[in-house]
């Protein structure tokens, strides 16, 4: 049984680094290899929360920006106008089942973190072609009783700016803008919580005086 565990292990070793080679040699960077690598090993979905804590603080990846869309519930936002604020990134869309489950939590963040300085953006990537449509999006942001900043990404041009392979993904950003984890489908609830409130207790090193990200 020791041999198995130690053979098991060192082909999951060697997995992750085909991953993360094969993410920089495709340009992906490294949130792309990040992404791509949680996504392979766990199959889409995992309750752990992959925290960045393995490299100094200089190193960590910065968030790609968000890439144009149409905004609901926010005027439009920039990341590096949120420098100060903790961020959550939240890959989504409407007709996800799982991306439904994960909005209780998501939700509930927005209400106990928004004034201490939490802004959660909602991505919304379609995949099917009626969640393209933005008054179907607009109806369905208003139905779930969603009041945080929702971003439209019909080209997909965020998603595969942040190499995000599956619905619901989330990034946890910090005031500085470093993608400080990540997280691929349900679960990882409580561990994101506590890595939001550990961010927004740092520090702020950031000298601009950012948006809020609030609804109009």
């Amino acid at each position: 049984m020791h041999r198995q565990s130690i053979i098991a292990a060192v082909l999951l070793t060697v997995l992750g680094v085909g991953i993360v080679a094969t993410g920089y040699a495709k340009g992906w960077g490294p949130l792309g290899a990040l992404s791509l690598g949680v996504s392979r090993i766990t199959g889409g979905g995992s309750d752990s929360l992959t925290v960045n804590t393995l490299v100094s603080e200089s190193k960590l990846p910065v968030a790609p920006e968000i890439s144009d869309g149409a905004w609901i519930n926010s005027e439009p936002l920039k990341l590096k106008d949120l420098r100060g604020r903790v961020v959550v990134v939240e890959f989504w869309t409407f007709g996800c089942y799982n991306c439904r489950n994960t909005l209780p939590s998501v939700k509930s963040w927005d209400a106990r973190y928004r004034d201490k300085g939490l802004t959660i953006i909602g991505v919304h990537t379609p995949e099917l072609d009626r969640e393209r449509d933005l008054e179907n999006v607009r109806r369905e942001v208003a139905s779930l009783g969603i009041k945080y900043p929702v971003v439209t990404d019909n080209d997909y041009a965020t998603w595969k700016a942040y190499g995000v392979e599956a619905w619901p993904t989330w990034f946890v950003l910090d005031k500085q803008g470093h993608v400080r984890g990540m997280h691929v489908g349900e679960g990882a609830y409580d561990e994101t919580e506590s890595l939001i409130k550990k961010l927004l207790a740092e520090d702020d090193k950031s000298t601009n005086h950012p948006r809020t990200g609030n609804p109009r």
